[in-house]
């Protein structure tokens, strides 16, 4: 096989904005949490739909002085509101940033936070209700910056701003595949490390299996992450031409296929979505539609159709969130937006099927939902990187970066043990 080396391929510059809210190592500036202008009047409501809200949750709110409210037991999570002001400011300034933000400079605390964030899930979505955001523009919420559309360019940075933060931050926390979606468990795994790694393979292998990926094809891989898929692949006797925007992915992909020994069928190649070119037995996709953006969904999926051979089959893995919430938040700039994925946006199947019908000659013929294993793989996620946390402190990040993280993971965790996120695994094929 010819292989193209990523070295070779023409890179664009990343565009370096000021935009980057989460310091590489050892910068230690946080320009993202700088503390909200002082709005009395924002904050007093804020703290009104706050006490609202908790009222009916199976949760303990504990102020200082020893005020309690909500609904919860004795046996119930505790929330410690230790600087009440500060927080009520940052609620008020915008309620899906500011309760996150809260959490990582420490003016509320909880030694149970995936616990305390699961009856928070769905709540903290409508914290400010849409009635008060029609009143005025002083009680809407953050809209997505313009600068972070996905753009070729855009895209780029985006991705710069998360999964290049640095190869060893990833592989602290995650399993040895350097798997970044969610896992497949079987009935009655249990929790160990082997037991996520067996978990992982199965959920490659079902991807896989759901693009019909055997020996002697060519595969089209969007999205190489690290290149646990592409090996796996490659594993099976097919030949593999994956795509990343990561320049640093890119170069730890290469490395942990050349260990794997199937570097000779693996081309990587630095290259968006919207540039590949040629004609491909199988395409697959693993949660890399989450950082396209609503206005590219058309362009992603009619790529699928254009890349697949007639006769092929797409393996798409996407997250997804029920189809009225994807409505009612779309454009949505949210602490997750501003601190972990820039420009991304979860579709719902509605969606995905919409865009399929409307865009391509594609069709869903298979799917299997895998919502509840990726709460279990991010409470592994999350255990893996707090038992770590000297081996990551250690790269050069702060305990700042490590409070932020650690609510990243449980938020998400909380939103599929809830259900409020799913995550699908789709074969697509042609009507």
């Amino acid at each position: 096989m010819t292989t193209e080396p990523v070295r070779t391929e023409p890179v664009v510059p990343v565009r370096r904005s000021n935009r980057h809210f989460v310091p590489r190592p050892n910068e230690g500036v946080w320009p993202g949490l700088a503390t909200p202008p002082q709005a009395p009047v924002k904050a007093r409501i804020a703290e009104a739909l706050f006490r609202r809200a908790v009222k009916g949750l199976p949760v303990r709110v504990v102020f200082p002085g020893g005020e309690r409210i909500g609904d919860g037991g004795p046996d119930s999570p505790v929330m410690r509101i230790v600087r009440p002001q500060a927080f009520f400011h940052r609620l008020g300034a915008g309620s899906k940033i500011g309760f996150g933000e809260s959490y990582m400079v420490g003016d509320w605390t909880t030694t149970q936070l995936p616990e305390l964030l699961t009856p928070f899930a769905a709540t903290l979505s409508t914290l400010i209700p849409p009635t008060l955001q029609r009143i005025g523009r002083r009680f809407a919420e953050a809209r997505q910056p313009r600068e972070e559309h996905n753009t070729v360019d855009g895209s780029r940075e985006n991705i710069h701003r998360h999964y290049d933060l640095s190869n060893e931050l990833f592989a602290t926390f995650l399993d040895e595949t350097m798997s970044y979606s969610s896992a497949w468990f079987a009935d009655g795994s249990g929790d160990g490390p082997a037991d996520l790694v067996h978990a992982q393979e199965r959920k490659i292998d079902g991807v896989l299996d759901m693009a019909g990926v055997g020996p002697d094809q060519h595969i089209l891989e969007i999205g190489t992450g690290w290149g646990g898929l592409a090996t796996r692949a490659a594993q099976r006797g097919a030949r593999v031409t994956t795509l990343t925007i990561s320049a640093e992915q890119a170069k730890l992909a290469e490395e942990r296929l050349a260990r794997a020994g199937v570097a000779d069928r693996v081309q990587v190649l630095l290259r968006d979505y919207r540039e590949a070119q040629g004609s491909y037995d199988a395409v697959v996709s693993v949660e890399m539609i989450e950082a396209v953006g609503e206005q590219y969904w058309p362009t992603y999926f009619a790529a699928l159709d254009r890349l697949l051979k007639p006769g092929g089959r797409v393996g798409l893995q996407s997250i997804t969130m029920p189809h009225d919430r994807m409505m009612a938040s779309r454009g949505d700039y949210t602490w997750i937006h501003k601190y972990v994925f820039p420009g991304g946006i979860i579709p719902s199947v509605e969606a995905i099927e919409q865009n399929l019908r409307d865009h391509t000659s594609l069709r869903a013929v298979e799917r299997r939902s895998l919502g509840p294993d990726y709460a279990r793989t991010l409470a592994h996620w999350r255990r893996n990187f707090l038992s770590r946390w000297e081996t990551v402190s250690a790269l050069g990040f702060d305990e700042t970066f490590r409070r932020m993280w650690e609510f990243y993971l449980a938020y998400c965790e909380a939103g599929f043990a809830v259900g409020y996120l799913d995550v699908f695994q789709f074969s697509l094929a042609r009507r």
